[in-house]
C-alpha cells in the first residue's frame, strides 16, 4: 500500500504527541503559557508536541523537512527557564531518552519554509490553542505534502469524546486519511480502525 510507512510513522507521532497534550491539559496550571509577539498563547503542549513529532519523523524520514509553528528561541532565554523545564519534563514522559539539546533541536527542525516542490511534512502542534487552554477541543494536525499536494493527513483529537452520547466513556480520537485510500478513525487506546466519510 502506497504511503504505508509514512502513515504508520505519522499515526505513531501524532498519537504520542496527543498523549503529551492530554497529560499537560490535565495538569494545566499558571506558568504553562507564553505569549508570542502576535499575542496568541503558546503552551508547553505546543512546544512538546512539535518536539515529539519532529523527532519521530526525523528518525523515520531524515531527508523530509518539517514546517512547524514553533522555534525554541524563546525557551533558550533565561527568563523562560521554568517554561523550558516544563517542556523538557513533558517530552521526557513520552521520549525519555532525549536530552535537552535534542528536544530543543527537534523543535527548531520545524522551521522549514515549505513550498510547491518536493516533499515535506507540515504540523500544527496545537490547532485550537484557546480551546486547549479552556480544557475544550483542539487537535494535533500533521500532513505530508508532495509537490504542493496533501497526500496524507493525521488529525489527533485528544479531548474528543469517543462516544458523543456518552462523553465520560473516554476521550481521544485519531482520524487518518491517505490520498486515494479513504479515511479512517481509531481511538487513542484501541488501534482498530473504522472507515469514516462525509455525509451527503
Amino acid at each position: 500500500m502506497k504511503y504505508a510507512s509514512e502513515r504508520q510513522a505519522a499515526v505513531d507521532a501524532v498519537l504520542r504527541a496527543g498523549r503529551l497534550c492530554q497529560a499537560v491539559q490535565a495538569r494545566l496550571v499558571a506558568g504553562t503559557t507564553l505569549t508570542k509577539g502576535d499575542r496568541s498563547p503558546v503552551t508547553v503542549a505546543d512546544f512538546g508536541a512539535q518536539a515529539i513529532v519532529s523527532h519521530l519523523l526525523a528518525e523515520a524520514f531524515p531527508d523530509d523537512p518539517l514546517v512547524g509553528e514553533e522555534d525554541a528561541d524563546a525557551l533558550r532565554e533565561a527568563s523562560n527557564a521554568s517554561l523550558k523545564q516544563k517542556v523538557i519534563d513533558g517530552v521526557a514522559t513520552i521520549l525519555p531518552s532525549l536530552s535537552e539539546d535534542e528536544i530543543l533541536n527537534a523543535i527548531d527542525r520545524g522551521t522549514y519554509a515549505g513550498g510547491g516542490q518536493g516533499r515535506h511534512w507540515t504540523l500544527d502542534p496545537i490547532d485550537g490553542t484557546k480551546g486547549f487552554l479552556r480544557l475544550d477541543q483542539y487537535a494535533v494536525a500533521l500532513g505530508l505534502i508532495e509537490d504542493g499536494e496533501v497526500v496524507l493527513g493525521v488529525l489527533g483529537c485528544p479531548n474528543l469524546p469517543i462516544d458523543a452520547a456518552n462523553p465520560e466513556a473516554g476521550r481521544g480520537c485519531l482520524f487518518i486519511g491517505v490520498k486515494g485510500q479513504g479515511a479512517t478513525m481509531r481511538t487513542f487506546d484501541n488501534a482498530t480502525e473504522r472507515a469514516v466519510s462525509v455525509t451527503d
